[in-house]
């Protein structure tokens, strides 16, 4: 079901407690009053139509619990073999990190760090401010001390984590190398393929502006 927001600007003479229920539209800058929204419903922008508020019952605990699901895949996406090779009777056995340390040498150096920052630190940092952020609240506590900034840096580095651009480009590379070797994918690249899965599920699930709202209605003065 889909619910829409009171739209409007605010009058003069407003007072601080009405300006607080006040959100602006992402795509249009519509300004619009908060209006309560039940779980599994949709409140949309009445000037674009986009989706403003959506939240769904339980989500902040699936969210943790997918989030902690992914950090354990990362982990184990860069401990086990990603694919191994072989052809002409010579193996060779590669992994994640073996893929970063090859641009490791000489000029190459600054690609290996951003390979590194890209597809494995910024994705780790997101899960880790997105848990530091959502579980305390998840089990009723008051958010953490610096949750406000935390959210706001996974919510900045959201386009920097490129692990599922990693994982295209891997697949796109298999169907060219196949016809020249015979490949074996190991445990790592399943591991990655549904850390990739499981990332944009919890984004799914995720409902920014109820956790905005929940973290100003939580937090210790």
């Amino acid at each position: 079901m889909n619910a829409s927001f009171h739209d409007g600007p605010a009058a003069a003479g407003t007072d601080d407690l009405a300006l607080l229920d006040l959100v602006a539209c992402p795509t249009c800058d519509a300004l619009h009053h908060l209006v309560a929204v039940a779980p599994n419903q949709r409140a949309r922008c009445r000037q674009c139509h986009s989706v403003l508020l959506a939240p769904r019952g339980g989500a902040m605990t699936k969210i943790v619990m997918l989030s902690l699901t992914a950090t354990v895949l990362m982990f184990a996406a860069i401990s086990f073999p990603f694919l191994t090779l072989e052809t002409q009777g010579l193996r060779q056995q590669n992994s994640v990190i073996d893929a970063i340390f090859a641009f490791s040498s000489g000029l190459l150096l600054p690609l290996s760090l951003v390979v590194a920052g890209f597809i494995v630190v910024l994705p780790l940092l997101r899960l880790g401010a997105i848990l530091y952020t959502l579980a305390p609240m998840a089990i009723g506590w008051a958010p953490a001390k610096g949750a406000l900034q935390a959210f706001r840096l996974a919510e900045a580095l959201k386009p920097w984590a490129m692990a599922e651009i990693f994982i295209v480009g891997v697949a796109v590379a298999l169907v060219k190398v196949a016809g020249l070797a015979h490949l074996t994918i190991g445990p790592a690249f399943w591991a990655f393929a549904a850390l990739v899965a499981i990332q944009v599920l919890s984004d799914n699930f995720m409902c920014r502006l109820t956790i905005w709202r929940t973290l100003e209605a939580r937090k210790t003065p």
